[in-house]
């Protein structure tokens, strides 16, 4: 297997309590050819202190320090900007990889010629204890099915530049991951495909201090088709009702509750 570089690219606010840990499951990582770009956007905590510690020990790891906060989709881009990597992942300051993530979704991507790729993940607690929930994923995923509903946890997603080119985050308040992983399929022409195997833990909970506010609401989604795809309102509102139905209902069939 080739070992083609990986940009790993890790916005951060305030996320001096778990930024740490998922610093560190990028160095655990058994695939080693990766970069880390960590843009810092204005933290009023450690979390720059804890940014450049890990810089001086490991020279993979780069940061970036924005004058203001931006928010999460101006410190991607500016990230993305700044990415040399063949293929681009994501990682919330507050989220975690498992140690094989990457060394089995380039594997995938090289054997299945990919441009878009992205794997099943766990929640777990603020405290970092999981729970019992595994969200798994569709073996293919069309754009009209990413559409419907964003299935691609963006701490799973991967992408080949060389496939669609860098992909920046749209100006929305909200669900600007949706939004690029649904420009991702779009460029690519072909289904994304998805690893059934958990890789990923997805942190969820009472967790004020996380990099950004998880969840989402009514608006967000409906802005995802009115402002992001142009649709018009009485189009914006059919599309509601479509999302509605993959969320409560396709959805949660990928929804697993471990003993």
């Amino acid at each position: 297997m080739d070992t083609p570089l990986v940009s790993v690219i890790v916005p951060a606010f305030n996320a001096a309590s778990y930024l740490q840990n998922a610093l560190d499951s990028v160095l655990q990582q058994t695939y080693s050819n990766w970069e880390l770009i960590l843009v810092d956007d204005a933290s009023q905590d450690n979390t720059l202190e804890i940014a450049y510690h890990n810089q001086k020990r490991d020279s993979r790891i780069k940061v970036l320090a924005m004058a203001e906060n931006q928010g999460v989709g101006v410190a991607r881009n500016l990230a993305t900007d700044k990415a040399q990597g063949v293929l681009i992942a994501f990682l919330d300051a507050d989220d975690l990889w498992l140690p094989q993530k990457l060394e089995r979704q380039v594997g995938f991507m090289q054997t299945n010629d990919l441009a878009v790729s992205y794997t099943a993940y766990q929640q777990i607690y603020a405290s970092g204890q999981r729970n019992s929930i595994c969200v798994y994923v569709f073996d293919r995923l069309t754009e009209r099915l990413q559409r419907s509903n964003n299935y691609i946890g963006n701490l799973t997603g991967m992408y080949s530049v060389e496939k669609v080119g860098k992909i920046k985050s749209p100006e929305l308040a909200k669900r600007q991951d949706w939004a690029l992983w649904h420009q991702a399929i779009k460029r690519s022409c072909q289904s994304a495909m998805g690893i059934n195997e958990v890789l990923a833990s997805y942190r969820v909970g009472n967790t004020k201090t996380l990099s950004y506010k998880k969840g989402g609401l009514i608006k967000h989604n409906y802005n995802f088709y009115r402002r992001y795809l142009g649709y018009n309102a009485v189009l914006s509102s059919l599309w509601m009702l479509v999302f509605f139905w993959h969320f409560f209902v396709v959805r949660t069939q990928k929804i697993k509750i471990s003993k």
